[in-house]
């Protein structure tokens, strides 16, 4: 099992942003072309980008789109994307213009069995996005939190067949606190599959303590604000995905 870097591009308004614990009065804005940034990451050596409509996630449809597309159609690197994305069309949107994945969060817990179809019918080229407070699934840009335990989801989504989950604690997103390294560990363990480990990653001492569980399914790491305030570069990342 190998350990793979996601840097994050997070779009609201067409810019480039980073939120503190999910609160969109809490926004940072780090670039003015998601495209741009996507470029400087590739450029770096990054094979994967993550990319987060989060307009998309808060009003329940595709916002950034476009620059989600660009991405993928003109860059080296696959292209992986969350954020409102509420339907089959909008699965299809993605892949059919070049992204590799699609990240499904909200969704999974509203409509399972919508997911599980898609599941069927898409493979691995559906992520199932498990955003987590207290162990439950939050939803809608995390302005709701569900009564549904994340590892129980998880296991449900692995025997309808989704490959890949990213574990976000929200506690932990945008902080530079660390990395929930045990519950992320523990999804893998429990569902089996390949989980990528979201929120917290302050240094590469936490991307080291990650990578440590991969033959456990620990799969990679999304690093935003890491990046993003210069406490290390995609380069010096690649280089402990390479260990």
């Amino acid at each position: 099992m190998s350990f793979t870097i996601y840097p994050a591009i997070d779009m609201r308004g067409g810019k480039c942003v980073r939120l503190v614990q999910g609160d969109y009065n809490q926004e940072t804005v780090y670039g003015d072309s998601p495209f741009d940034m996507a470029k400087s990451f590739v450029e770096q050596g990054a094979e994967w980008i993550h990319m987060v409509d989060l307009d998309g996630a808060k009003d329940g449809q595709r916002v950034n789109d476009t620059f989600v597309i660009e991405a993928a159609q003109k860059l080296n690197a696959k292209v992986q994307i969350g954020g409102g994305i509420r339907t089959e069309e909008d699965v299809k949107h993605y892949l059919d213009n070049g992204v590799d994945r699609v990240i499904i969060g909200s969704l999974a817990v509203k409509e399972p069995e919508l997911v599980k179809q898609w599941l069927r019918t898409y493979g691995e080229k559906i992520a199932i996005g498990l955003d987590a407070k207290n162990g439950f699934v939050a939803t809608h840009g995390w302005l709701e939190t569900s009564s549904v335990k994340a590892v129980d989801l998880a296991k449900e989504f692995a025997e309808a067949g989704a490959e890949t989950f990213i574990f976000t604690d929200i506690a932990n997103d945008g902080m530079l606190s660390g990395p929930n390294v045990e519950a992320t560990a523990e999804l893998a363990r429990e569902t089996g599959k390949s989980v990528i480990a979201s929120g917290g990653v302050s240094s590469l001492d936490d991307l080291r303590a990650l990578a440590k569980w991969k033959e456990d399914g620990l799969s990679g790491a999304i690093c935003g604000k890491s990046i993003y305030t210069g406490r290390f570069t995609v380069k010096e990342a690649l280089e402990v995905e390479a260990e």
